[in-house]
């Protein structure tokens, strides 16, 4: 049993902890694949899609573009960050570091979590629904009950397989991310094949054509959703070899495979169907939800569309799965450092996961997802937003952990200056923004679909989400007086074996 490190905050790393996890289980290829698998490009691309052409029309890909800014300014915060102080906790390690404990364990810990179950509930959602139109069982479908209770055995299907460990999670994701990167490709190429509505045109990717700050920051909010989940590969870098390299490595080129994904299907999309408000348009709001549904149909085939719905499908299903693997990994580093109870360290002593952590999740994923259903079942478009201001907020903060962090050896070279400093600094200031301007427009009942005595049901559950951080943040403070008490990344004794 490894003994207790303490580690000044804003001062060198010292060795990762031997959390119990089964280290160098995956490799770079495996790893990338974790993170595109945790991001779902086919059911980002298509519950994100329409959203973005109803708010800026034919400058979808624009803000695709402009979203991806941020993301990889972002990415290279992490890439940095993971290199000095590889740990499974990530931004809750790096918060903590660079700002101190009441940041790290607010930003870093709980609203990552918070995001997270609420993307798991949104995509065992999608999941059930598409699972259930594959099998015929329309009438199902369109059951609020049924598919909630469908989305709920997804949930333990995923977190069975994730309970038995990363090299069997990675080996599912291989086929599962096959089946999405394939659909989409073979969708992209046959729209474009087909003589389309209008004509792909470069100003499409025109930054300066936006209709004002408002509609620019909605989208490019929008778009920092169908980016996210790419650092969920860190949360792995104790797994990974030579996770130190790897992981950061693995991280930039998911997210520039994303890039070129998300914008080769976005011109496909709207060069065949257009962004008219009538029939299969992208302007029409009744196709917002799932515009690869709409299209596949006339641009495959009937037959071969079925395979883009089971390519949306198997991609919720797959990024449930990378979800509760590194949302697990994440509270496992919160309670090695002493900031959540000792149950969330406990290690299978067989599958070498956290598997306390593990079973947690999943069951409040389905707890929450119940919830969200029985108060509105019009919760997943709202899902999507409130997620985007959360991404915003612990992506922000991260970026300028970094440069926080790294501060004092800014000046040591151009490359840490660039890295370390500047880019991360753009990133992190382009992530606030957003948040700030987003969070103005949320609160107004009309944006989204739900509303509560004349609050916007996104508010609510975005800004909701992290005032009710705050209420356990003060809860959390009485219980673990060491770890808020020193400012310290305490890490304490694990438990390897489950009782």
């Amino acid at each position: 049993m490894p003994n207790p490190i303490d580690v000044e905050a804003g001062t060198g790393p010292g060795p990762a902890p031997d959390k119990g996890l089964r280290g160098g289980s995956v490799g770079l290829l495996a790893s990338v694949t974790l993170g595109l698998s945790c991001v779902a490009p086919a059911y980002s691309i298509a519950v994100t899609l329409g959203f973005v052409t109803l708010t800026v029309a034919d400058l979808a890909p624009a803000a695709l573009l402009l979203g991806f800014v941020p993301i990889l300014l972002t990415a290279f915060a992490f890439r940095e960050l993971n290199r000095e102080m590889p740990d499974c906790g990530t931004t809750f390690v790096w918060t903590t570091r660079a700002f101190g404990p009441l940041t790290g364990w607010l930003t870093g810990g709980w609203v990552v979590q918070a995001a997270t179950f609420i993307a798991m509930t949104a995509l065992s959602q999608v999941g059930a629904t598409y699972l259930l139109q594959l099998l015929g069982l329309h009438s199902l479908a369109d059951s609020s009950i049924a598919v909630t209770v469908t989305a709920v055995a997804l949930l333990a299907a995923v977190t069975s397989i994730a309970y038995r460990g990363l090299h069997l999670a990675a080996s599912v994701q291989y086929v599962l991310l096959g089946l999405q990167l394939t659909a989409l490709l073979g969708f992209g190429a046959a729209a474009f094949a087909r003589h389309g509505a209008v004509t792909p045109s470069v100003a499409w990717l025109d930054p300066f054509a936006f209709d004002g700050f408002g509609p620019f920051a909605e989208a490019v909010m929008l778009c920092l959703f169908i980016y996210w989940g790419w650092d969920a590969l860190i949360t792995a870098n104790e797994e990974t070899r030579d996770g130190e390299r790897v992981a950061g490595q693995a991280a930039v080129i998911s997210t520039l495979a994303l890039l070129g994904t998300y914008l080769f299907t976005a011109f496909a999309a709207i060069s065949f169907a257009g962004t008219g408000t009538g029939g299969i348009g992208l302007g029409n709001p009744d196709n917002a939800a799932d515009v690869l549904s709409t299209l596949a149909p006339p641009v495959l085939g009937t037959a071969p569309a079925r395979v883009m719905q089971l390519a949306v499908c198997v991609s919720a299903v797959s990024a449930l799965l990378t979800s509760l693997v590194g949302s697990s990994r994440g509270i496992l580093s919160m309670a090695a450092h002493g900031a959540l109870p000792a149950a969330f360290a406990r290690i299978h002593p067989r599958h070498r996961t956290p598997g306390f952590g593990t079973l947690f999740i999943g069951a409040t994923a389905a707890c929450l997802l119940v919830l969200l259903t029985l108060v509105s079942t019009d919760f997943l478009g709202d899902a999507i937003l409130c997620i985007g201001l959360l991404i915003a907020c612990y992506y922000g903060t991260t970026a300028l952990a970094c440069v926080w962090y790294f501060r004092s050896r800014l000046r040591t070279s151009l490359r840490d200056l660039l890295l370390r400093g500047i880019l991360p600094l753009l990133g992190g200031v382009m992530m606030l923004a957003a948040f700030a301007r987003s969070a103005h427009d949320m609160y107004d009942p009309d944006y989204g679909s739900t509303s509560f005595h004349g609050v916007g049901g996104v508010f609510l559950l975005g800004v909701g989400s992290i005032a009710c951080g705050a209420l356990a943040l003060t809860v959390a403070r009485s219980r673990f007086h060491r770890f808020f008490r020193d400012g310290r990344t305490t890490v304490a004794e694990l438990t390897v074996t489950e009782d």
